[in-house]
């Protein structure tokens, strides 16, 4: 079954081919959306202790204010793409929009915890209404010329549009409050709500078969048990029996979704028999390893930058910039480079890349050196993961017909944050394992109850080390060197993943770069066909 051929499309409003002013208000509205989903994933993290004193909530409550965002958006990727397929992309998006943005707004308001819960849930479904529509919009609408640049730009907003986010959250809480965080959201959804109103066209698929709404449901239980356990394994335990229900079902969940869509087969939500294709499983691969090594970075860099430089989350986020400006970058001239070398190689190139990236950070870090000594490694990362993502995504959803691009757009959205989960989990418990191995050999002469806390953690370290008078200087000293040797061991198991990654696309990637990539016309200067 060849799914590679162009399918028509319903225009559901009657719409012409853009034009290039068309397509350029087009592009701004996904990326505007694109950009309110993403801030809110990474926005609250800089909020947390604002959060537990308001609330007078536990880190517990906290975590789960942050993290069942991100649960229910994974969890509805897949659904409400492919709801919007069927029902009509631009009232999908509105739609989800509408959602986003009245949760949002009951956030920002919220008086207790529990309301604060509830808007967060609320706010994880519009977002799923949202991510994966932004990108079938632009794949269903854009002349495959110059959908390759379209598809780089949303790329790096996806990509470094967390970054940014967490530094304007952190902004913010510094000079304001932090409920402040919810109006760049709010106002990001406005503009973009004004813009698809007026702009973007509606299309969908025309099925005579039946929504696959067991799929549906059973993609849901598969995400939401595997996400659980990535999220609180590292806090619960991985043994603890929240912990093995959450795998139980996941794994179950998902045994029964692959056996039950190859049942299906061409009535499915998602076509498993696809991945056997180059395009759909090196691209999916591409991304989950990519953005959980970059994942992985985060949870190693804050701590670095906060309990081993001593500076402040706003300073910390500022450093995080050069990284994410990098990626944003890279992302918009991938699509060129795969033009030359095609997108397998460009894919390579930036995997190399991340990896020397993880290589130059475990190679230079050091409590004495500061932060130049981890800024190439930083820059490399950034660049790598520009390069590699763009094509990755433009392969993913050039293997599924374009009547099922919001499915293969909230596959490569789900792909995502799977990776993201995966990263903070393994690289993390690779830092508390480094950092607690390290130190053991560090505290001889401390008074116990202390060093029984500076074991805890490099920030708990920081926080006892005032209270053991003469011992603090020690006591400081050896958690930051235990941290570091703790990040170089994350950063070389990080470079050794990419390298694993880099041989199985060379070997085994894409066998030719989509037709669309690389085209040299800008989206904003493309011209109508007709």
């Amino acid at each position: 079954m060849s799914t590679n051929q162009p399918v028509p499309v319903t225009q559901a409003d009657g719409r012409g081919v853009p034009d290039a002013r068309q397509l350029r208000t087009i592009l701004t509205a996904v990326s505007v959306a694109l950009m309110a989903v993403i801030a809110s994933v990474t926005g609250l993290n800089v909020a947390q202790t604002h959060m537990a004193v308001e609330f007078g909530a536990s880190q517990s409550t906290i975590l789960w204010i942050i993290n069942i965002y991100t649960l229910a958006l994974a969890a509805l990727l897949l659904p409400l793409g492919a709801l919007g397929d069927r029902l009509g992309r631009k009232p999908m998006l509105v739609a989800g929009l509408g959602v986003f943005g009245i949760a949002t707004v009951v956030a920002g308001l919220a008086p207790t915890a529990e309301v604060m819960l509830t808007a967060r849930v609320a706010s994880g479904v519009g977002a799923a209404m949202i991510m994966p529509i932004t990108l079938a919009v632009i794949t269903s609408t854009f002349p495959e010329e110059q959908r390759g640049k379209a598809i780089g730009v949303w790329t790096g907003i996806a990509g470094g549009g967390g970054i940014l986010g967490m530094f304007l959250s952190a902004l913010l809480v510094d000079v304001a409050d932090w409920r402040w965080l919810f109006v760049l959201p709010a106002v990001l959804v406005l503009v973009a709500l004004a813009m698809t109103l007026k702009s973007v066209p509606n299309s969908r698929e025309t099925s005579a078969r039946r929504f696959d709404t067991i799929g549906a449901l059973v993609s849901v239980f598969a995400v939401v048990g595997l996400i659980f356990v990535l999220q609180e394994g590292p806090e619960r335990g991985w043994t603890a029996p929240e912990t093995l229900i959450g795998l139980t079902v996941g794994l179950i969940a998902t045994v029964g979704f692959v056996a039950w869509e190859l049942h299906r087969r061409d009535a499915s939500l998602l076509d498993v028999r696809l991945f056997r294709e180059r395009g759909l499983s090196g691209g999916s691969i591409t991304l989950l390893v990519v953005f959980g090594v970059q994942a992985g970075i985060g949870v190693v860099l804050f701590p670095f930058f906060q309990a081993v430089l001593g500076w402040s989350g706003l300073l910390s986020t500022v450093a995080m910039m050069p990284m994410a400006l990098a990626m944003m970058t890279a992302s918009g001239l991938a699509p060129k480079l795969a033009a030359g070398i095609g997108a397998r190689w460009t894919m390579a190139v930036g995997i190399a890349l991340a990896g020397v990236g993880t290589a130059l950070m475990a190679l230079f870090v050091s409590v004495s050196g500061g932060y130049l000594p981890v800024l190439p490694g930083l820059l490399a990362m950034g660049v790598g993961m520009g390069l590699s993502m763009t094509p990755s995504t433009e392969v993913i959803t050039a293997s599924l017909p374009r009547e099922k691009q919001g499915v293969a757009s909230a596959l490569n959205d789900v792909t995502r944050e799977f990776g993201t989960a995966l990263g903070v989990a393994l690289l993390g418990a690779l830092v508390s394992a480094g950092y607690r191995n390290a130190i053991d050999d560090r505290l001889h002469g401390i008074p116990r109850g202390a060093a029984d806390t500076a074991r805890e953690g490099v920030a708990n370290a920081v926080e006892v080390a005032g209270s053991t008078g003469p011992h603090a200087p020690d006591v400081l000293h050896a958690a930051q060197q235990s941290f570091v040797d703790g990040w170089q061991q994350a950063m070389w198991a990080g470079s050794v993943i990419m390298g694993v990654l880099f041989v199985h696309i060379a070997l085994r990637g894409p066998k030719n770069a989509p037709s669309a990539v690389g085209d040299e016309t800008d989206p904003a200067e493309a011209v109508s066909a007709g």
